[in-house]
This record gives C-alpha cells, structure tokens and sequence, in this order.
C-alpha cells in the first residue's frame, strides 16, 4: 500500500544513493545570525524513552567527521513559524500563545512513529509516520496565528514533517554516508505519544540548535 509517507521514504533514499556530496547545513539563512532568536512552534521528545533509545542507537553509526550529532535533548519536530523575536511585539505573542492553545485544546492526542533512517543531502533524519495528525497540528497552529495576523508566515504547501538526528557539517563526499546508513534502514521504528506543541525561542551559536521553552500547548484539552 502507498501512501505519501512512503513514497516520499523510498524517493528520497533511491536519490539519496546517488548523491557524490553533503551540504553543510550550517550556512546562515535570511535574517539569521548568532545574536538572533526566532519564535517556533515544534514538537520535542523529552521523556519519549523508546525515541531516545532508538536515536542513540542511530547515532553510533553516524559518528562521522562529515556529520553533527543532535543532543538528544536538542531532538525535534519543526512545525510552525512565527518570526524573530525582535521582530514579533509582546501584545501579538500573547495573543497568539492564547490562540493556538486553543486551537490544539480541539486535537486529540496522537502516536506517531519515527524510523527508520531518512537522510538528505543536509541531514540525517527518521521517518514519520503518519504525516497526517503532525500536518492537522500545524494546520491548527497557523489557525490560531491568522487570528492575530492577515498573513501566516512560511508556505501552508510543501510540509514534510522529520525528526534530524544528524546535520551535515561541511560539503564533504557522501560516500561514507551512505555506507554507514544502509544497516539503520532495517532498524525498528520507535513509537512517541504527543500531547503538545511547544512553542520555543530558537537559537543557533554555533553548530547547533539550542532553545528556551516559552509555551506548552496541550492537545485535548479544553
């Protein structure tokens, strides 16, 4: 049986095995620099045992000199954003932390499954699978955001929700990559209960994302 889940897994390994280079994830993109924050909304994994178990497993093969391990507490979902925080006032973040939580009050919690491994050119990630509730999730968030602003940030289209456990650190050849990934295609999927959005200040010193936890969310909850 196909589903977009699937599809997008056997794509993007089939390309993936043909790629001759990395891309170092580390460039800036627009607007970004080490003294700079920028308000999200992602899922997080803390306390999600079977996930973590799963991703250190993974990431004993990956220590590799062309790739940047995610700290398992650094391990995430990117799902919605908001804008930097010097860019965003207090008055409309207020507005919409009230307004996405009550969006996601209206969501059940939901299972999803990470694995197994799905890279990219800049990365290392697992599989979701479903797509479905993470994307009814965002969907929900961006609600709550168009009823504080006329214009949500980010394309509403192209979403495809991953887990990174590893980024690419510099253009190096892919080749050792590669090698290493094809045994972690047979590992086992870990399961994760979600019961909430986070809502986060990013931030990226260095080779890595770090963040503070501004507002939970709870799903199902009225």
């Amino acid at each position: 049986m196909t589903s977009p889940e699937r599809d997008s897994f056997e794509q993007r390994w089939l390309a993936y095995q043909t790629l001759s280079s990395l891309r170092n994830h580390w460039y800036w993109r627009p607007g970004w620099n080490a003294n700079r924050q920028f308000y999200t909304w992602h899922i997080t994994f803390a306390g999600q045992d079977e996930v973590i178990q799963l991703v250190r497993t993974v990431q004993q093969h990956l220590r590799l000199p062309s790739l940047d391990l995610v700290p398992l507490e650094g391990l995430h979902l990117t799902t919605q954003g908001v804008g930097f925080t010097d860019e965003v006032s207090d008055g409309d973040l207020t507005a919409i932390i009230a307004a996405v939580t009550r969006q996601c009050a209206q969501l059940a919690p939901f299972d999803l499954s990470l694995g197994p491994v799905d890279p990219d050119a800049e990365g290392v990630g697992l599989l979701i699978d479903p797509w479905a509730p993470v994307i009814a999730l965002r969907t929900a968030i961006r609600a709550g955001i168009a009823t504080v602003w006329p214009t949500v940030p980010e394309p509403a289209t192209g979403f495809r929700p991953h887990v990174t456990v590893a980024y690419s650190g510099a253009d190096a050849p892919a080749t050792d990559v590669v090698t290493a990934i094809k045994p972690l295609r047979n590992e086992p999927p870990a399961k994760a209960r979600i019961t909430a959005a986070q809502l986060i200040a990013l931030r990226r010193p260095g080779r890595a994302y770090q963040w503070e936890n501004i507002h939970t969310a709870p799903l199902g909850t009225p």
